[in-house]
């Protein structure tokens, strides 16, 4: 099972308990140790992780860090937990501040079990920075975050190149943070660059003051462009992902699973108090199977986008637009009952 499927399970118990865990020790248990594990450490096995670790200092005795990750016999990653109700803030992180000076750790996360705030020490050696350089959010975990955790795991780790890319991070985010300025309000030093660029003649104060007005104005319309554009790649991928071939008898790249066949018959159940069941198609085709009325499609009902992926969505729509609840399985589309007989009504009026 690689990397991404396991995160998915774990971002799956989020959106199941995430909700009802009202402790740290509930959120340890059921949403922290599962990730610990999905990175391919043994939870169980404390030469690798080591619960409620204790390393007294100065007058703070008896205080701990709810896990430590250990490699080749030193602690390498420290992680602090919260309850998943609580919104993580610096404050939090008091403990882990204090151990990442008296051990060997240059990584740090502070946790709820639904939000992971990873930490190094890019600004001075031995010292926690004050900034996360990289934050997961469980409930939106992207591609490229799965690829920064391989770094993290018992078999891809790598210290130095994970705190390489703290750097590369935070340096990045401090530029964005300055770019965001100057197109809020372009400084008068910003304005004189962009100005000797375009301008051969002398700069009158009403001149400068013009050119920070054009460059914010400017600013704004490449964002506006930028955006459009990826509306337009956005809406002519619909398009053209709506146009897929449905599957064919002898198309063997198209496999209809019995997840599909059971979601399917789900809707038709629930689409059975508003239309006669028998009007409800299933089409399938590579990366989604829809479900339409009188086998039209531009009368869909849902898609099941159940085909290869760690986390399930099912579609419901309204009008032209698709909205896809993350599912675990064919059960819970009976929770979405409600919209898609709202649709079925919309499609029959």
């Amino acid at each position: 099972m690689d990397l991404q499927t396991r995160i998915g399970d774990v971002q799956r118990r989020c959106v199941e308990h995430g909700e009802a865990l009202m402790t740290e020790e509930a959120a340890k248990t059921a949403l922290v140790m599962p990730f610990i594990q999905a990175l391919g450490y043994d939870v169980f096995n404390p030469a690798e992780v080591i619960p409620e670790f204790t390393a007294d200092m100065g007058t703070k005795k008896g205080e701990k860090v709810d896990y430590a990750i250990c490699r080749e016999g030193g602690v390498a990653i420290l992680i602090e937990c919260k309850p998943s109700t609580i919104d993580l803030t610096i404050n939090h992180a008091g403990q882990l501040y204090r151990y990442f000076s008296v051990t060997d750790a240059r990584l740090a996360i502070l946790t709820n079990g639904k939000m992971y705030k990873f930490y190094s020490d890019i600004d001075q050696t031995n010292r926690m920075d004050s900034e996360p350089f990289f934050e997961l959010d469980m409930a939106a975990v992207k591609a490229r975050d799965v690829r920064l955790l391989e770094r993290f795991t018992k078999s891809g780790f790598d210290v130095d190149a994970i705190v390489q890319e703290a750097g590369a991070l935070k340096l990045l985010r401090l530029i964005r943070q300055e770019l965001t300025k100057e197109l809020e309000a372009p400084s008068p030093e910003f304005a004189a660059v962009i100005a000797k660029r375009i301008h051969d003649g002398r700069m009158s104060a009403g001149l400068k003051e013009n050119f920070a007005r054009q460059i914010s104005e400017a600013f704004n319309a490449i964002v506006r462009d930028q955006v459009n554009l990826r509306l337009s790649s956005a809406l002519q991928a619909t398009t053209e992902d709506e146009q897929e071939p449905e599957s064919q008898a002898g198309d063997a790249e198209i496999v209809t699973t019995e997840e599909e066949i059971a979601g399917y018959r789900i809707v038709q159940a629930i689409a059975a108090k508003t239309v006669d069941p028998k009007r409800i198609v299933l089409r399938d085709a590579k990366s989604y199977a829809a479900i339409l009325l009188d086998d039209n499609n531009r009368k869909t009902v849902a898609r099941l986008h159940f085909n290869g992926a760690s986390v399930k969505y099912f579609g419901t729509f309204s009008d032209k637009d698709e909205t896809r609840h993350q599912v675990n399985g064919p059960e819970d589309i009976y929770k979405l009952a409600d919209m898609i007989e709202a649709r079925l009504v919309e499609l029959k009026s």
